[in-house]
């Protein structure tokens, strides 16, 4: 197996556990079985307690103090409570369509920053793939999108983008991860103090599995791939989570595959193709 390879299929396994995490917080929301700032807290303490275990057993210890520890754990708290919160008020279609369009703006704000220049290709897939996304989550007929929710929305996606931005620079993944968990789940413990919303036993499995699995060990993965990717690749590449999270919805919730889906998921999976297509031609 080549390494290129090697590394698209571990980018496609972390869109997979991306996309999970989006299908478990909808189930236990829409279910009742949890309110946003107990998911949001369980997700986060578990997804530490399980990180700082493995970390525990690998015979190492957390790097709570790194310098600038803060921002990491400042901004995986601000994505996890904002997007948990979003969607108490937003369409989930709309919601992602926020979400994963401000991820696009930070992240490829963050690349010009840093110096990296997007080729023509690259921007034309990034434009395609979006185009795409616009007419898979839109609903027809869909009224204004709620202020509060769309803010929200777009506060978690500033923190992811910023978030895996400072993954790019991760020389110990699982250890900086883990911190990262560390810190933010006291955020995410106050404000299911403050809130004080329900959580059934149902609830606390769908947001521990999200958190040990799907969060913890899927962002200690991204952190170990984010190295190895342009800041615009990483962008471009999470536009394929909501098509994934739609293909997880048809199977676990039974929800429809209509032919728009199938002909905007194509549009946005060639526009992906499109741009990670560039990257190898230069």
């Amino acid at each position: 197996m080549t390494a290129a390879l090697r590394l698209g299929l571990l980018v496609a396994l972390v869109m997979t556990a991306f996309a999970a995490n989006s299908v478990l917080n909808r189930l236990a929301l829409a279910g009742g079985g949890a309110g946003p700032a107990a998911f949001a807290a369980v997700r986060l303490l578990t997804g530490a307690a399980a990180l700082a275990v493995l970390l525990r057993l690998r015979g190492r210890a957390l790097p709570l103090a790194a310098k600038g520890r803060w921002k990491g754990a400042g901004a995986l708290a601000l994505y996890v409570l904002g997007f948990s919160f979003a969607y108490v008020t937003l369409d989930a279609g709309v919601g992602a369509l926020i979400l994963f369009g401000g991820v696009q703006i930070t992240m490829f704000a963050g690349a010009l920053i840093g110096g990296e220049r997007p080729s023509p290709l690259r921007w034309a897939g990034a434009g395609v793939a979006v185009l795409g996304l616009v007419w898979l989550l839109w609903p027809a007929g869909a009224a204004v999108p709620n202020a509060g929710g769309a803010a929200l929305m777009a506060a978690a996606a500033l923190g992811w983008g910023v978030y895996s931005l400072i993954g790019r620079g991760a020389t110990d993944p699982l250890a900086e991860t883990a911190a990262n968990f560390v810190w933010a789940a006291p955020v995410g413990l106050l404000a299911w103090i403050v809130v004080a919303d329900a959580m059934a036993p149902s609830g606390v499995l769908l947001a521990a599995l999200s958190g040990v699995v799907t969060s913890g060990l899927g962002y200690a993965l991204w952190y170990a791939v984010l190295p190895r990717l342009a800041a615009s690749t990483a962008a471009l590449s999470q536009l394929t989570v909501p098509v994934i999270a739609l293909a997880g919805g048809a199977v676990l919730l039974g929800e429809a595959v209509t032919l728009r889906v199938v002909l905007a998921s194509a549009l946005v999976i060639g526009g992906v193709a499109l741009g990670v297509a560039a990257t190898r031609r230069r």
